[in-house]
This record gives C-alpha cells, structure tokens and sequence, in this order.
C-alpha cells in the first residue's frame, strides 16, 4: 500500500505528507488573502507531497459559502497543480456538500474530502446515503474522513469499507478516530483493490504505526510542514531511526497544539507566515501569556529545523507573551 517516496501527482502514486491548510485572518477577523498565499508558498518550498484545505484545521465551519468558495479557487489557482490538492466539502447536508464539490470539481481540484453531515450525530444509514449522494455528483476522487465526535462521527471501519466497495470515486480514505491504527488495518484488508490508499490525521503523531500498518500518508496542519516532510521522507527512505529521533524532537509541540487551540495560528504568525493569529470560532486568540512562553520554548528548541520559514529572531519571552 505504501506507494514509491516522492511520486509526482498521479492519483495512483499519491502519498507522504498533505498538509492542511489553516485559514489566516486579520485582527479584526477578516480573511488574510495574502497570508493564505505566503502559506501555499511555505508549504510548497517545504516539498509537501500535497495540499488540503477547508477542513477542520482550516476552520471552515466558521467560514461563510462565499468565502469557502473564494478560497478553494484561491488554493487551486495558486498551487496550480504543482501537488494534489484536495478541497473539504463538509456540510450539514448532502445538498450543500454536492454544491461544494461540485464547485470544486469544476475549479479544478485533484479531489475532495468530507465527514458526514457535521450539523448533528448521523447514523450508519445516513451516512452511507450522505456519501452516495456525494459521489454520484463526482468525477474526481473522495477521501472519507472518519473523525471522532465531537469533531465528526465516528463510522465504524465497516461501514467505511463499505462506502468504499460500494460507491464510486470513494477511493481513498483519512482515517483518525483513537485508535486509528486498528481501523487502518481493517479497512487495507477488506475495501479491496478499490481503494487507493488511507492516510493518517491526528497531526502525524501516530505516524509510525500508521505506516507500518500500510498508510500511504498522513495529513496534519501545516505549521511544521518541512519537519514533517523530513520526518516522512527519512521513513520512506529506510532511515527510521532518525526519522523517529526527529519526531522526538516535533512531539513536544504536537502534543501541546493538541490540548490549546490557536497554537497552528500562533507558529504561523511567530514563523512569518500569517499576519495575525487571530482564531474565528474564539473571536481572538485564546493563548494567555503562560500558553505563549511556553510554546516559545517548545518553538526554541527546533528553531535549526525551520529553515524555510525560520522563527522572527525577535521572538523573546515578552513578545511570546504579548
């Protein structure tokens, strides 16, 4: 399952590292236009292996019909093919799921991800009709994102397997329910020749049993992207000694972004990268000045890792507490 290191952007050879993208606004909440496009710009000089956006941390919930129409033809027409790029169609229905799809279909994106239905807990039955529903308006593929509430709704990997089986263009799969390595196993085994591949979430902190298990990626948000992409390309390379010494080094940050939100907007904004950190669905960014200390430490410490966008080196402890 897991397809040769560094393959270009055919369908068949996608794997590695999609990042997602994290939607920058101004201080005053406002989209960030030029924000979004130095982002597109870091991940790509970091030698991601694709791009995602329009997900959960892109924020897209908080995001109206026009504005996530206005940045999926934003991404696409600034990645311009160069990676696959894959658009979240999410909604609370299979009716506006279809539209964003659609949509993105037509301006051009290599394929789309969605959960079922994210305005209520939906059944298996619901869920399976959603992704019918979906895919019967697609022509290119569709990751299945099986998420843990109360993000998502947790689809058991038999009813994902089915989706597979059963319904067209549903050919690939991002698997992050806890855990998610026993779904990934199951799911390899029993979707069949259809499925083209599952990828990790969860920011990659799983990555290694993932991989061993037959992931062909994973896809975290994309505020450490180069380090990731070190990380995979050292583990498809043979190298997993040092690949899992990296890691070891990037953990401390997964682990704190996991519990504070604003953390990806943060490391943006300190890397160069975002205007603002502001957070939508917060109204501001949550970190009080303990949160920014201490995630300017985690940051100190892999400072030498970040040579595309390396740290402002005005960064002290007042600034980060600031």
């Amino acid at each position: 399952m897991n397809p040769t290191a560094g393959a270009g952007p055919s369908e068949a050879a996608w794997s590695g590292v999609f990042a997602i993208l994290c939607t920058p606004f101004r201080a005053d909440g406002q989209l960030d236009p030029a924000s979004l496009r130095r982002e597109i710009g870091f991940c790509l000089e970091s030698g991601v292996h694709g791009i995602v956006g329009l997900v959960n941390a892109s924020e897209f919930w908080t995001l109206s019909d026009d504005e996530r129409l206005l940045i999926a033809e934003l991404v696409l027409s600034e990645v311009q093919g160069r990676v696959p790029t894959v658009i979240g169609v999410t909604a609370g229905s299979a009716d506006w799921a279809v539209r964003f799809a659609r949509h993105a279909q037509d301006a051009g994106a290599s394929a789309v991800i969605a959960m079922p239905p994210n305005s209520h807990p939906a059944g298996p039955l619901e869920c399976f009709r959603y992704y019918e529903r979906l895919t019967s308006a697609l022509e290119i593929p569709l990751f299945i994102q099986n998420h843990d509430a109360p993000v998502g709704t947790r689809m058991s990997p038999e009813l994902v397997a089915r989706i597979v089986r059963e319904l067209p263009h549903a050919d690939w799969i991002k698997e992050e329910t806890v855990p998610a390595g026993h779904a990934i196993s199951y799911e390899i085994a029993s979707c069949g020749p259809k499925l083209r591949g599952v990828m990790g979430g969860l920011a990659g902190r799983y990555i290694f049993d993932e991989y061993s298990r037959g992931a062909c990626g994973t896809m975290p948000a994309c505020e450490s992207a180069d380090i990731h992409v070190s990380i995979w390309n050292l583990l498809v390379s043979g190298q997993e000694d040092e690949a899992r010494a990296l890691f070891a080094r990037l953990l401390p940050l997964l682990n704190f972004e996991a519990v504070s939100a604003g953390v990806y907007q943060t490391v943006l904004h300190w890397r160069g990268i975002f205007e603002s950190d502001f957070l939508r669905s917060n109204l501001s960014n949550p970190l009080d000045a303990s949160d920014r200390r201490e995630l300017a430490t985690i940051l100190h410490s892999l400072r030498d890792l970040m040579v595309v966008a390396p740290l402002r080196p005005t960064l002290t402890g007042g600034e980060a507490a600031a």
